[in-house]
This record gives C-alpha cells, structure tokens and sequence, in this order.
C-alpha cells in the first residue's frame, strides 16, 4: 500500500464534492492526474474506494473505511505540523470554515481580511455549504469550524451565537403584495422571484421551504449575490427573499420590504465545531475573533439606541 497524503487528501475532496472532476480542482490537480492517483490507489489493495455513477461517485464500504483513516492521518499530520510551526520559518497552517451564503456575503469579509491581515502564517479555506452539509462535514471531521442556521440539528456538536440572521421578503414598490399587510410565504409562491445562484446555499434553503409548502418558486432570473438580487427587484422583476442585513446595506433602492412570520424565517446563526476545546492551534485562534466580532457589534447596536434615545 503506497499513499501519501496528496492521494488522501484528494480522496476526501472527491467524496465532500460528489465527483472526481471537481475533487480534482480542489486538489488543484488535472483531471488525468487525479484519475490516475484513485486508480493506483486502488490497484495498490486490489478493490475499489469509489463507485462510479451518472451524478457522481460515492464510496464502496472499504472507501468508508479509507476515509475515515484519511481524516484521522491528515488530522495528525496538521498538529504535527502546528507543534513544529514555531521551529521552522515561512509554514503556514490553515483553517477551514464552512459557512452558509449570509456569513459568507454579509459578515464575514472584513472579519477574516484583518484576521489574514494580522496572522500572515495563517491561511483559511473557506466554503459556502448549506447548513445541513456543514453539520455532516463536521462531525466526520473534514472542517474546523462551521457558520449555520439554528434550523439544522446540532445536538451533538458545541455552538456559540454568531448572529441574528432574519429573513425578510422584498417587493418592487409597485407590486399588488406590496399593500398587503402581512405577506405569508404561501401568497408569495404565485408570483415570480428573482433568486440567487442554483447552487448557493440559501437558494436551496428557499427551495426546500417551498417544497414544504407544496409548491416551487418561480424564480425569471438569478442573480449572483444579493447586491444583483436587490437591484433587479428595484427595478421591477419579481420578489425575492434576503437576509435583512443584505437589505440594510441597499437603502438607496427603492423597494418594499416585508417581514417574514415563518420560524424558518425568524432564524439565527450558530459558530459551532466537534469540540471546541479540542480544535487545532490555528482554528483557536480564529474562534475567539470571530466571538468579539459579535460582541462588538451587539454593543454598538446598543450605543445607537442610547444616542437615539437621548435625542428624544
């Protein structure tokens, strides 16, 4: 048996992507190279770890049983190399954080640039994943740290509040649900939506509510990212539903905006690990900026509302 940990990891990209294409782009490896790794890791036991398929490939039991040894040595090998970090100059370690669309559009850019920015040793592999997807990539240890929505079950990993995370629904000014006083998601799903990418976490999120409501959106056009979602619902193309600090970043378009009643709705978001006591020296080092950052928010919300007060 000769692997090394370029296979491993590559193995465990084409499983968290589905494919070997994609698995491949992550290992910024080509196509070619990255088939001929899996076969000849396959042909050093004599059986298969992947079975191919039209949609993608999924593990054999003894592809199961390579990954989870695959998470452990790769887990090894990164604290082996934080212990030597201090010994060697010019190593960097990375962290990887998972997170869905809001944490990744709306809070997280100037966070991770000035954490970047003071920790140059430091790199971070971020992805946007749905929730559901971050929870399952934690508890098999392919990620450090996850952002998701308090909607997904959590009750075996450890979590913090990150942030209140609402989701609102909004209108062109002059549309018929504009004057309705309080919109239902129901009444929404008749009328056309402009939505964000196919593959973006929320959209699927979004998705899945109007499956369970027994319809599907209408979605005319997708835009990428909620800057292009908002413009084009100013300008008349059809609802769509954001995250209200999307829409307080936008209050130079004109458009209606109207609260959303559904739980799923009225959600938060959590910061949540496997343990987070026992996270590698460079996600520990991530955690607690990632926590103040909530903190000081909470605080200058809280002096706003004093000025305001004051000013009454």
């Amino acid at each position: 048996m000769h692997f090394d940990l370029t296979d491993l990891r590559l193995y465990l990209h084409i499983l968290d992507t589905g494919n070997i294409t994609a698995g491949a782009a992550r290992s910024h490896l080509s196509l070619a190279a990255a088939s001929a790794r899996i076969r000849a890791m396959e042909a050093s036991l004599g059986t298969d770890f992947l079975e191919r398929g039209r949609r993608g490939v999924t593990p054999t039991p003894a592809g199961k049983a390579l990954a989870q040894h695959a998470r452990i040595l790769l887990q090894q090998a990164e604290r082996m190399q934080q212990d030597l970090a201090e010994y060697a100059q010019g190593v960097k370690g990375q962290v990887r954080l998972l997170c869905n669309t809001t944490a990744i559009t709306e809070y997280l850019p100037e966070v991770l640039a000035d954490f970047l920015r003071d920790h140059p040793n430091l790199d971070i592999d971020l992805q946007e994943l749905p929730s559901a997807r971050i929870t399952h990539a934690l508890r098999q240890g392919a990620a450090d740290l996850g952002i998701v929505s308090d909607a997904v079950d959590t009750s075996d990993l450890q979590t913090q509040p990150f942030r209140d995370d609402p989701l609102v629904l909004i209108l062109p000014t002059d549309h018929p649900l504009s004057d309705v006083a309080e919109v239902i998601f129901s009444d929404t799903l008749h009328h056309d939506f402009v939505g964000l990418s196919a593959d973006s976490a929320l959209a699927i999120y979004l998705e899945e509510q109007a499956l369970h409501s027994g319809s599907r959106l209408q979605i005319r056009i997708r835009a990428d990212g909620f800057d292009g979602v908002i413009r084009m619902v100013a300008r008349g193309a059809g609802l769509a539903i954001v995250p209200l600090a999307a829409v307080e970043r936008a209050k130079h378009q004109a458009f209606t905006v109207k609260p959303l009643k559904e739980t799923w709705a009225c959600r938060s978001l959590l910061l949540c690990a496997r343990d987070f006591a026992a996270l590698p020296g460079y996600a520990k080092a991530l955690l607690p900026v990632l926590v103040e950052q909530r903190v000081s928010e909470q605080l200058d919300v809280e002096h706003r509302q004093l000025a305001s007060d004051r000013a009454l």
